[in-house]
């Protein structure tokens, strides 16, 4: 059943739903309404498909109301559930990076490569079954073009630095934008008086400091209302949170370089990592303890420290 702690409707008519990834308030799956029409911006996985068809009934719509699924990138947790959800959309086009699509169209790669990481049963349990897209129904984007969802103006912009087929998108009619990992992680459970708390995601394989610098810098240029995070929902104060995201991708890489000769340099920079967002958490006015700070950040913490390990490596480091 969709309730208010799996839907949340925000301005502008649009809606963030509850992935279901994982735990509640790890992934968001975007609706976009205009004119008796809509989009959904990331998939989440497989078993995402109910909960979304059900809010998206809630809403007022069924699955031929539904013109766009739009992917930010097409890592498993925002792309899993990808080719399920055209299953269940016969009107949906497939909007996705150049470099995305291919992996749609054919998910081979993608399911093997989890299940080396995952193992069999956990890679199910977590994704269900990949589906392939058919490549009639896949659109490729280009930097800067624009699609209309009912004439609400959308607008594809290519944000390397998490991934290289990573791109967000604009919405004109909003002056928001969805950003999908770029613009980082902000759980709700870190809000405090002072607003949201941001961190980067620094995720293997492709994972860059300079070029995601550079995106971070491209959004908060725009000087959009908000942005909207998969991971998770809407923040606002955009300018400052760009500025946490740039201090903190910085320190990140030191503390990788740091680190590069030792011989235990995972545990270290993720001990680093660690330390500095507490520190910038309590300064937050976070009041999470121990325990539940460590249970919510320890997936990102472990996937951030591989993404650093990632990149020395690429650097010969």
């Amino acid at each position: 059943m969709v309730t208010h702690q799996t839907m949340r409707r925000g301005p502008d008519d649009i809606t963030a739903i509850d992935a279901g990834y994982v735990r509640p308030g790890l992934a968001a799956i975007h609706v976009i309404e205009q004119g008796g029409r809509a989009a959904l911006v990331d998939t989440g996985t497989a078993h995402s498909v109910p909960r979304v068809l059900e809010a998206l009934a809630s809403l007022g719509y069924g699955p031929g109301d539904v013109d766009f699924v739009l992917l930010t990138h097409v890592h498993l947790d925002h792309a899993g559930g990808a080719g399920a959800f055209m299953r269940a959309l016969p009107n949906a086009t497939l909007v996705v990076h150049p470099r995305g699509a291919p992996h749609m169209i054919d998910p081979a790669k993608l399911v093997a490569a989890s299940i080396e990481v995952y193992g069999e049963a956990r890679y199910r349990e977590l994704y269900g079954e990949i589906v392939p897209v058919d490549a009639a129904r896949v659109r490729t984007t280009q930097d800067g073009e624009q699609l209309a969802l009912a004439g609400r103006v959308l607008e594809f912009w290519f944000t390397p630095g998490h991934a290289l087929h990573h791109q967000v998108i604009v919405d004109h009619a909003s002056h928001t934008i969805f950003t999908g990992d770029t613009f980082g992680l902000s759980y709700r459970e870190f809000d405090t008086a002072r607003g949201a708390f941001i961190l980067p995601t620094t995720t293997p394989t492709q994972f860059d400091p300079q070029q995601l610098e550079s995106s971070v810098a491209r959004i908060a240029a725009w000087r959009p209302r908000a942005v909207h995070l998969t991971h998770y929902g809407r923040v606002e104060d955009v300018a400052q949170l760009a500025a946490d995201m740039t201090l903190q991708l910085r320190a990140f890489a030191s503390m990788a370089e740091r680190h590069a000769a030792a011989a235990d340099r995972r545990t270290c920079i993720r001990a680093d990592m660690r330390a500095l967002l507490r520190e910038r958490s309590l300064a937050h006015g976070c009041t999470l303890g121990e325990a539940q700070f460590d249970a919510l950040l320890a997936e990102d913490l472990d996937l951030n420290a591989d993404g650093l390990l990632a990149w020395l490596s690429r650097r010969g480091l």
